[in-house]
């Protein structure tokens, strides 16, 4: 049966950890629609330069091309038997477009996806952002406050850990206050269709990928 996933939730709250743990152990791919832009634009395909034209004058992506490219990924070979969506939909408006898109790619199953709603306190999750630094080489994110890290050196594959400018409190709090400001009424949205599974994100890592797998194999939207 195919897997498809939606992860939600404000920065910060942990969804790029267990996305990669999933996506290594179920075999998916992961879909990160910053990363997937960047990609695009990489590529130097029509849509990765028309992308870019907005981007570098600081302007967002206009819907339709997001969603076209969305598409163009999920329609690829490697998402037959699933995906893992992380970032995307961020507001009621890309929600419906990627209902449009779901319903082309699935027109010949019942496949229904599993929404995951990554819910933390807004306190906990300014101070993880203030005190992240992430690994420029590999990726991996450390936390300075819970984690004894020696030297900038990342302890996974020896790259330079650094902090993001934004991971300030100010900044952090502005982005918390803007991500709630879009994205709770696609929270409600998908609640009412019975596809919204909430995971408390100021557990353990484990205990959140346990919880998070427990959802899957029994396919509880709740």
């Amino acid at each position: 049966m195919k897997q498809e996933y939606i992860f939600i939730g404000p920065p910060g709250s942990g969804k790029g950890t267990q996305t990669k743990k999933l996506s290594e152990e179920y075999k998916l791919p992961h879909i990160d629609t910053g990363a997937l832009l960047r990609e695009e634009i990489a590529s130097g395909s029509d849509e990765g330069k028309l992308a870019d034209s907005f981007i570098s004058k600081g302007n967002l992506v206009p819907l339709n091309l997001v969603a076209n490219i969305i598409k163009n990924r999920l329609k690829k070979d490697d998402c037959q038997n699933g995906f893992i969506l992380d970032g995307y939909p961020r507001s009621t408006e890309q929600a419906l477009a990627l209902d449009d898109i779901l319903a082309e790619i699935d027109k010949d199953s019942d496949t229904k996806p599993i929404v995951f709603y990554f819910k933390i306190d807004e306190e906990l999750l300014i101070e993880r952002l203030v005190n992240r630094i992430s690994c420029k080489d590999c990726g991996e994110i450390y936390n300075l406050k819970t984690m004894n890290i020696q030297g900038n050196k990342c302890p996974k594959c020896g790259g330079e850990l650094i902090r993001r400018n934004d991971d300030t409190e100010e900044v952090a709090k502005k982005r918390f206050d803007t991500y709630f400001r879009e994205t709770a009424p696609l929270i409600d949205l998908y609640q009412k269709r019975g596809w919204l599974t909430t995971l408390d994100a100021s557990l353990e890592i484990e205990t959140i990928y346990k919880n998070l797998k427990g959802a899957i194999k029994g396919n509880v939207h709740s």
